[in-house]
């Protein structure tokens, strides 16, 4: 299959033969498509365009990783032959960084994909959407890395972006874009538990803004980023509302593309799963355990569908659905410890959480946050168990230590009676306990 695709890729003149190829038997599919963003009113090549469609449904076509190599070489390809000057080259280019990024994000090379988005905040003459777009999504991996620091020195930077070209920003779009950079900067403060520092930057994300059309709304990551605001100061009902609407919304308002274009994990298909994942942990805060359940089984689907059964970010909503179970349990005085541990243990295999012997829990752990919460609530229920007990000490002091939540302790964001003021969530974009 390679030495096909080499010699289908191998001259410059072969790329416009490909894009031809892509098509054929099906209609043209636009990379909105496969990157989940919006690309209309981008000013780009059109053999790029579907070339870019092209590599990465050929990648997600097996999840496979022979097929994301296949995918990566046609997007390599479409890259070299890319001319250097001139904004629509740089956006050709700049598309293309992103589309390489998400496949990278996807496999679990966050470092390969920092580079790709690096190379467009570097560039000097894409299109402002196309360049907030990529340093948006150079905050997510960094939080994601649990590199809050530099998260924040690039949200920072992308504020000043705007400042600096105020005058590129002028028109309809500018108000999505402005709004997008302040809430990357405000989810950065949220995963630092500084409240007073997050408000300012969804000043005007009241209710009233969330009908149709409206700038916070037309971007989810905004839309999210403050329903998850709502949510750990307690304002469930207002939560609620702006989840349920970022769900309907992710899909339905494609009208701007700054307000879409987006990379991984702050792709729409990733808006759309934390959402969900998001609206059912709330329907479990609120004790409505029957639509918790349906909303986070359906948030599992699609991220098994999306990137396999055996991928981390599974590992993301099954521990959810296990603090579901967990609360339901406590709250309804009943049991389900055999499920909840099953979903733990699985959650945290996907998770490929350390083991307890060797390491020591300063060495480095992938998705830390959340496979703490997981563990912590394993070594609750084998507390419990007399002939246990020991295996749980050990994971409850692994968790303790591995616990960086700034906003409440491990014991606080277990604490599941009705007297407790604050509640974990999971934000499956980041893979980072708020």
């Amino acid at each position: 299959m390679m030495g096909v695709v080499s010699k289908l890729f191998g001259p410059r003149a072969g790329l416009a033969k490909v894009a031809r190829l892509a098509s054929v038997g099906r209609p043209p599919s636009p990379p909105a498509r496969f990157l989940h963003d919006r690309t209309k009113g981008q000013d780009l090549n059109r053999v790029a365009s579907q070339m870019i469609g092209y590599g990465l449904s050929l990648a997600r076509s097996q999840k496979s990783d022979e097929s994301y190599s296949q995918g990566m070489l046609v997007l390599e390809q479409c890259l070299s032959a890319q001319p250097s000057e001139g904004q629509l080259a740089e956006n050709t280019r700049s598309m293309v960084l992103l589309a390489m990024s998400t496949l990278l994000y996807e496999r679990g090379n966050l470092d390969e994909a920092i580079d790709k988005l690096q190379s467009v905040a570097d560039l000097g003459n894409p299109s402002l959407g196309v360049k907030v777009a990529a340093m948006e999504a150079l905050v997510g991996l960094h939080l994601e890395m649990g590199q809050d620091d530099t998260s924040s020195v690039v949200a920072d930077k992308c504020l000043k972006l705007l400042e600096k070209e105020s005058a590129e920003t002028a028109g309809s779009g500018s108000s999505v874009i402005n709004a997008r950079a302040k809430a990357a900067k405000g989810l950065v403060e949220l995963v630092r538990g500084s409240f007073q520092s997050v408000e300012p930057c969804f000043q005007g994300s009241n209710a009233d803004k969330y009908s149709t059309g409206s700038v916070a709304l037309l971007n989810g990551n905004v839309a999210l980023s403050y329903g998850e605001f709502l949510h750990s100061t307690s304002n469930f009902s207002l939560a609620k509302e702006v989840y349920q609407k970022v769900i309907q919304g992710t899909s339905e308002n494609v009208e701007f593309a700054e307000a879409t274009l987006g990379a991984c994990n702050m792709a729409s298909q990733e808006v759309l799963l934390a959402a969900t994942c998001a609206l059912g942990q709330l329907e479990s805060h609120l004790g409505n355990f029957s639509d918790a359940e349906e909303i986070l089984t359906k948030a599992l689907t699609k991220t098994e569908e999306h990137y396999g059964s055996h991928h981390p970010k599974v590992g993301i909503i099954l521990t959810c659905i296990a603090l579901m179970f967990r609360w339901k349990a406590i709250r309804e005085h009943s049991s389900s410890l055999l499920v909840q541990e099953g979903l733990l243990r699985k959650a945290t295999e996907l998770l490929k959480a350390p083991a307890l012997e060797g390491a020591g829990v300063e060495a480095k752990v992938n998705r830390r946050d959340v496979v703490a919460l997981a563990r912590g609530a394993h070594a609750e229920i084998l507390c419990i168990q007399e002939n246990r007990k020991g295996e749980g000490e050990r994971l409850k002091s692994w968790a303790e230590s591995a616990w960086r939540n700034r906003r409440m302790s491990l014991s606080e964001a277990l604490d599941c009676s009705e007297s407790s003021s604050q509640v974990p969530i999971v934000d499956s974009r980041i893979c980072r306990v708020l």
